[in-house]
């Protein structure tokens, strides 16, 4: 899931050139040795660099007025914390007693490069093995809290709804249709959050998919907690679920196979999913919207600019709509 604060900002890695990226190396003391591959990211920047006699490193370029130094050291505070418990983690390397940099003019963090593959969670006991870290992962999150980064609440998906309104990237003819259908999708999140309350919200990694997992020979690596947030620990769970009803209640009963030796989830958090996948729908297209300047995002989301796309988007709300009434049940 993306943050709350998606304001768009023209070309800001328009400086970030290969020679600025070394400069910046440089500067930190990592001895570059003009190696320099782009990694997959389109938030940030990313990059893998090769060191002169050491391993390679990962540097990551933070995008401007997104998040405010004190929100990104929270972040790694809680990847520190993570890994001092050796939980597997990419945490940020400690530089001259920091994890966060400024040199010429971008914000940047430097993390070991770890190896890994993608997750195939139909592997014998994977998901039990996901379940057991991340309960490992939630325990360290509970233990303090957030005094900076966003909660996960309905007012994401009100930013979300009313910066898509303020965007010309959706159609003309389809501003009607998606108002009303995301009012109505708005009024059911809330619903759904509101019966569910009071949850206990702790330290998530937030935007918990597969595409933010590598596989190793010991289990799941938890990558990317740029989007760490607060709030129930269902967010961290729910977008590992996929298929038929039957097939997640599988692929459920497997992830707390595991979780459940080391935590548990709030009865209440489990009527959740549909209302957090309605949040993660809405807040995405407007991310894709506010950042249509970035010429990163034409070229990887080149359908967001045609009304095709948005006529078929509204209507998957409305079948959200209808899920979010009457959504199947785990657990």
């Amino acid at each position: 899931m993306q943050p709350p604060m998606i304001a768009a900002i023209d070309t800001p890695f328009a400086g970030l050139t290969p020679d600025a990226v070394l400069d910046a190396a440089e500067a930190l003391g990592l001895c570059p040795d003009g190696r320099l591959f782009a990694l997959n990211s389109y938030e940030n920047r990313v990059y893998r660099l090769g060191r002169e006699e050491a391993e390679p490193v990962v540097l990551k370029f933070y995008r401007a007025a997104r998040w405010s130094d004190a929100q990104i050291l929270e972040e790694h505070l809680l990847a520190a914390e993570l890994a001092a418990a050796e939980l597997p983690v990419a945490a940020p390397l400690s530089l001259a007693g920091a994890t966060l940099h400024h040199q010429g003019g971008f914000r940047l963090a430097v993390f070991p490069l770890c190896p890994g593959t993608a997750p195939d969670l139909d592997q014998p006991g994977a998901r039990e093995l996901l379940g057991r870290t991340l309960a490992r992962v939630h325990a360290v999150g509970a233990r303090r809290r957030f005094e900076q980064r966003p909660t996960l609440n309905a007012s994401i998906a009100r930013r979300a709804r009313d910066t898509l309104l303020a965007s010309a990237l959706l159609p003309a003819h389809m501003r009607d249709a998606y108002l009303q259908t995301s009012t109505q999708l708005l009024e059911g999140i809330e619903t759904a959050l509101q019966a569910a309350a009071p949850l206990a919200g702790i330290r998530l990694h937030g935007d918990c998919h597969l595409g933010n997992i590598l596989w190793q020979a010991t289990g799941p690596l938890f990558v990317d907690l740029d989007d760490c947030m607060a709030g129930p620990r269902i967010q961290d769970l729910w977008m590992f679920l996929s298929g038929t009803e039957a097939e997640q209640q599988r692929q459920w009963r497997e992830i707390m196979d595991g979780y459940d030796q080391f935590g548990g989830v709030e009865f209440n958090e489990l009527s959740l999913i549909e209302a957090l996948r309605s949040i993660r729908m809405l807040h995405h297209a407007a991310w894709i919207a506010a950042r249509w300047a970035d010429p990163a995002f034409p070229r990887a989301f080149p359908w967001a600019g045609e009304a095709r796309y948005w006529e078929g988007y509204v209507g998957d709300l409305r079948v959200q709509c209808e899920q979010l009434a009457d959504p199947p049940r785990v657990g």
